[in-house]
C-alpha cells in the first residue's frame, strides 16, 4: 500500500455481502456531502457494487465540490454528480427525488470561531433535507462525539448510553440527530443514525498521526490514551448496507472497530516497524471517547480489515512518503474544541 491508486482500488472493493445487499436495495441512491474525506471512496465502492451485482441503479453524488477536479473525476468514472450548496433552499428543492439517501453533509473543523455555520450545517439543514426526502430511506452520518467519556475498561458507550456531548461541534451533531429523529417520527421516515468513530485511510486518521509522530521523533500525547478505529472501506460498506437497516422511529448504530486500542501500544507497534523507540508525553486518563459497536458487528459482521493490517499499511505508507490530507483528527481533544 504505497500509492494513491492502490489505496483507492482497495477502498473501492465491495464485499460479497455488500453486492448481495445491493440487489435488495430498491431504487437509486443519492449521496450528500460526497466531497468530504469519505465521500469519493464511498461513491466508488457503491458504483463497483452495483456493477458487480448486475443491477440498474443510479448513484447521484451531491456536493459543493470545492476540491478542484473531483466532480469531473467522479463524472468520468460513471458517477452522476450535481454541484449544490444545500443551504440554498431553492437548489435543495430542485434535486431529484430518490428512494435512498446517505447523508454525509456537515461541518467539524473550524467550528471554533465559526459556530453559527456549524449549527446551520449540522442542525438546521437536516430539517430541510428530511422534509424534502420524507419518502426515502435515510442513513445519517453522525459521530461518536455525542457520547460522554467512558471508563476505558467498560468497553465503550453502547447505543443505550444517553448522549452527553462535549463542546459545540459535538452538541451540533446531537442537534443533527434530534432534528432527523423528529422528522422520522413525524413522517415515519425509515432512518439509521450512523455514529462513526475514527475511520482510517492512509492519508489521514488516528493511526497516521501516531505513525508520523513516532517516525519523526515527536512525543505521542497519551492524555486520550485509548481510541476506536475502523478501515474506511469497511465504514463505507456499513453505511451503504445500513440502507436495509433503516427503521421508523430511528435505528441508532455505533460504527467502529471491535478493539479499545491503546495509543501507547499503537505507538510501540509503529516503533517496531520503523526501528525507533517512541517518545511519549502525558499520562493516560481513566476515561476516553469510546464506542461499543457490538450491535453493528452482530448485524454486519466484524470489519474485513483488522487493526494490525491497518497498522502495517500505515507504516508502509509513511515510510514511502505517501500523500496526506493534512486534516488532523484532534482525537486527543478532551474539551470538545474543533
Amino acid at each position: 500500500m504505497k500509492t494513491i491508486e492502490q489505496l483507492e482500488t482497495k477502498l473501492a472493493e465491495p464485499s460479497a455481502a455488500l453486492i448481495q445487499d445491493i440487489k435488495e436495495i430498491e431504487g437509486d441512491i443519492v449521496l450528500f456531502g460526497v466531497g468530504g474525506k469519505m465521500g469519493p471512496s464511498l461513491a466508488r465502492q457503491l458504483r463497483n457494487a452495483i456493477q458487480q451485482a448486475g443491477v440498474d441503479k443510479k448513484v447521484i453524488a451531491v456536493s459543493r465540490f470545492s476540491e478542484r477536479g473531483l466532480q469531473d473525476q467522479l463524472q468520468a468514472e460513471g458517477i452522476q454528480t450535481i454541484a449544490c450548496d444545500l443551504l440554498e433552499d431553492e437548489k435543495l428543492q430542485s434535486l431529484p427525488d430518490v428512494k435512498n439517501v446517505i447523508y454525509m453533509a456537515g461541518n467539524k473543523f473550524g467550528t471554533t470561531g465559526n459556530e453559527s455555520f456549524t449549527w446551520a450545517m449540522n442542525a438546521y439543514l437536516p430539517g430541510r433535507v428530511a422534509e424534502k426526502y420524507r419518502n426515502s430511506n435515510i442513513v445519517v452520518f453522525s459521530s461518536g462525539n455525542v457520547y460522554p467519556f467512558t471508563p476505558v475498561g467498560n468497553g465503550g458507550a453502547s447505543e443505550a448510553v444517553s448522549p452527553s456531548p462535549i463542546g459545540e461541534y459535538a452538541q451540533s451533531c446531537l442537534g443533527r440527530e434530534r432534528i432527523f429523529e423528529h422528522f422520522s417520527k413525524k413522517y415515519e421516515i425509515p432512518m439509521v443514525i450512523y455514529r462513526l468513530n475514527y475511520a482510517i485511510d492512509m492519508r489521514y486518521g488516528v493511526l497516521l498521526e501516531i505513525a508520523k509522530s513516532v517516525i519523526n521523533g515527536k512525543a505521542v500525547n497519551l492524555t486520550m490514551g485509548h481510541a476506536n478505529v475502523i478501515w474506511q472501506g469497511d465504514a463505507n460498506e456499513i453505511a451503504i448496507r445500513s440502507l436495509l437497516a433503516c427503521e421508523a422511529p430511528v435505528n441508532f448504530l455505533n460504527v467502529t472497530g471491535p478493539e479499545t486500542m491503546s495509543i501507547r501500544w499503537a505507538a510501540e507497534e509503529f516503533g517496531k516497524r520503523f526501528g525507533v523507540e517512541p517518545l511519549f508525553e502525558g499520562v493516560e486518563a481513566d476515561t476516553a471517547l469510546l464506542s461499543n459497536a457490538s450491535k453493528c458487528h452482530q448485524r454486519f459482521s466484524y470489519p474485513r480489515v483488522p487493526l494490525l493490517q491497518m497498522i502495517d499499511w500505515t507504516a508502509e505508507w509513511v515510510k514511502a512518503g505517501g500523500a496526506t490530507l493534512n486534516k488532523p483528527t484532534h482525537f486527543q481533544e478532551r474539551k470538545g474544541k474543533f
